[in-house]
């Protein structure tokens, strides 16, 4: 199993931060099609980003948290959201899951976006006063090291983004620590069938495209499972390779949708 890499974690996480700056600061072209959150051709051809949200969910959603989608799915739809539930959304970008969540929790709810991009907070913050929302925290942190007490959360979404951790065993760990007895994760991730070799996962540019930080699905939900989850599911996932367009000898790529629970 390679989950992790001989590059300097920091070095990836400053990479990654870089990329998502750039894009919360409109420093590149085609903001959806820069990322998808890897690679236009998934957008154009797979429905990446917004397109997976019906157009009925994404009302009241700012135009630009919506523009800035940069998931490959939707775990908000697969959640089973309450009214008066705590939601912790990690990697919470320009804000469009923390958005949906919160009119699913409602006034009594609350939701948590984490996100390790000054600019995508400044982004989300941004679109949390176009929307009018009063219940939605944006906070600076890493998804290793959560700014979230202990057993505080009924629910973590994430929108394909711990397949850029370069630490994802500390991610699950974190997300075991901060939710709640019989909480609950639902995850839209880039995952693979096979692995990808070492000189693979050090091309910084596949690794921030959503691409080379991605783990086989089965060292994925094991994983999980060492953190302490359990009712751990693949919900579904895309065709063997239908995601993004492979360099030759690379594994079959997927995105799927995960959840699972804490005891």
């Amino acid at each position: 199993m390679s989950d992790g890499t001989t590059i300097d974690p920091n070095a990836i996480r400053e990479s990654v931060s870089a990329r998502y700056g750039a894009l919360a600061e409109n420093r590149t072209s085609n903001v959806v099609g820069a990322v998808c959150c890897g690679d236009g051709a998934c957008c154009a051809e797979n429905g990446c980003g917004s397109p997976l949200y019906g157009a009925t969910m994404l009302e009241g959603v700012p135009s630009e948290a919506v523009q800035m989608s940069l998931g490959c799915g939707d775990p908000v739809g697969i959640a089973s959201l309450q009214a008066g539930e705590t939601v912790l959304d990690l990697g919470s970008g320009a804000g469009i899951d923390c958005f949906l969540a919160a009119k699913r929790v409602g006034e009594t709810g609350k939701v948590i976006g984490v996100d390790m991009t000054p600019a995508m907070l400044t982004k989300a913050n941004a679109n949390k006063a176009t929307a009018g929302v009063s219940n939605v925290d944006f906070r600076l942190g890493t998804i290793e090291a959560l700014p979230v007490a202990d057993a505080s959360v009924d629910v973590i979404l994430s929108n394909c983004v711990i397949n850029l951790s370069p630490e994802k065993p500390a991610v699950f760990r974190e997300a075991f620590r901060v939710l709640k007895s019989g909480g609950r994760v639902s995850i839209s991730d880039i995952v693979t069938d096979g692995e990808f070799t070492p000189e693979q996962r050090r091309d910084m540019d596949q690794w921030t495209a959503c691409l080379t930080g991605a783990i086989d699905v089965q060292d994925y939900t094991r994983l999980m499972a060492e953190a302490g989850f359990v009712a751990i599911e693949v919900v579904d996932k895309t065709d063997p390779g239908a995601l993004i367009d492979r360099k030759p000898g690379m594994p079959h790529i997927f995105s799927a949708r995960i959840t699972a629970r804490k005891p």
